[in-house]
């Protein structure tokens, strides 16, 4: 198996998704992961395909290698309605995580609950979701506590004419778009140049804003791998030549992502991030893409959730609302799950507190110089 089969395999199913391409694979055997390609049914156009990373845990005291298995926005299948083919994936993949002794094996495919906010009158539900979730328990997997990806997110139609699409947002959002432009606003595509530009614009929001971020060699390398393969757009906004603001837009097959964004304290007001992502909007349709995706949306849909502000902001261009079952583990070793479920928070919060401080120093040195 190599990158181009690999690729190819996967976009000619309903849903690709980026992170089961051959390059987040690979990005993530630089991190500790190892990767292994399956597939069901036909080479050529399989019936189902779930790239799976593996990962040992050490932990002190411990004699044993504690693996743990994940297939990122996986599996896919061809058709989730086809009963026989979704036995033989997930029967599959739990005697995959058996085999290799892992502690436990999680997915979290995105396959929908429903599109819309629940409650109101646009909101469609997808009964396939709803049963999915139900075998899925009565398999032995458990909703997962570590939810690595968003459960929901923001989709946007980029299939409409322009004027369409800006007509579909809210008028303030098209107000600030215009308004950033008059301003002096301008948004350019970047290059492998710019990354450590847009690496420190990231940590420098990231202190502000008060979320944790990975170090800088782990964003070079996601970066560097999607950018080399033509899969990454850097979009770089700036205000008379003085970088403000940045975008990472992601395109694999016809969609695209909005994983990375980064912003300064200058010239906020002149509102450089809705230019921002109008400008991906048009870049990821001009390169074919129909679906943008915002990445990210609330798992509570009222103020009370961190995410509401954000989602607010998201909202306003125009998207759909998605609503995905979320990520699922199956405990292959019940007792060891147990302790690693009750451990992970605490060795989560000692990493957060460390990246966080060396985003700091790094924000902070960046200001001295």
């Amino acid at each position: 198996m190599n990158s181009g089969t690999w690729n190819k395999i996967i976009v000619t199913f309903p849903e690709p998704h980026l992170l089961q391409s051959w390059q987040w694979g690979e990005v993530k055997s630089k991190f500790g992961w190892e990767t292994a390609y399956k597939i069901w049914g036909d080479e050529q156009k399989p019936d189902a395909a779930a790239l799976v990373l593996q990962r040992t845990i050490p932990i002190a005291g411990f004699a044993a290698k504690l693996r743990v298995l994940y297939v990122p926005k996986g599996p896919l299948l061809r058709d989730w309605d086809d009963d026989e083919l979704r036995a033989r994936v997930l029967d599959d993949l739990q005697k995959l995580a058996r085999e290799r002794g892992a502690i436990f094996i999680k997915i979290d495919p995105d396959v929908p609950l429903g599109k819309g906010i629940p409650g109101e009158s646009v909101a469609d539900e997808n009964p396939l979701g709803d049963a999915l979730c139900v075998e899925l328990t009565l398999r032995g997997w458990r909703f997962s506590g570590e939810q690595i990806q968003y459960r929901n997110t923001v989709l946007l139609d980029l299939t409409a004419h322009e004027d369409e699409m800006l007509a579909r947002m809210k008028q303030k959002t098209r107000y600030n778009i215009r308004y950033a432009g008059r301003k002096g606003v301008v948004v350019r595509i970047g290059t492998a140049n710019d990354l450590n530009l847009l690496y420190r614009m990231y940590a420098e929001t990231s202190a502000r804003d008060g979320f944790v971020i990975r170090g800088e060699e782990y964003y070079q390398s996601v970066w560097g791998t999607f950018l080399e393969n033509d899969m990454l757009d850097p979009l770089v906004a700036e205000v008379d030549e003085e970088p403000v603001g940045g975008l990472m837009l992601f395109r694999f097959a016809d969609r695209a992502w909005y994983l990375h964004g980064m912003s300064r304290d200058v010239h906020r007001k002149k509102m450089p991030n809705y230019l921002l992502q109008w400008e991906a909007m048009r870049r990821a349709k001009e390169k074919g893409c129909t679906v943008y995706d915002l990445w990210g949306a609330p798992n509570v849909f009222d103020e009370s959730d961190p995410m509401w502000g954000v989602f607010r902001f998201k909202r306003g261009l125009g998207g759909t609302v998605q609503r995905t079952i979320g990520a699922y583990d199956y405990p292959v070793r019940p007792m060891f799950y147990k302790f690693y479920v009750q451990l992970l928070p605490h060795i989560l919060d000692v990493i957060r507190k460390q990246r966080k401080s060396q985003i700091v120093r790094i924000h902070e040195g960046h200001e001295e110089r």
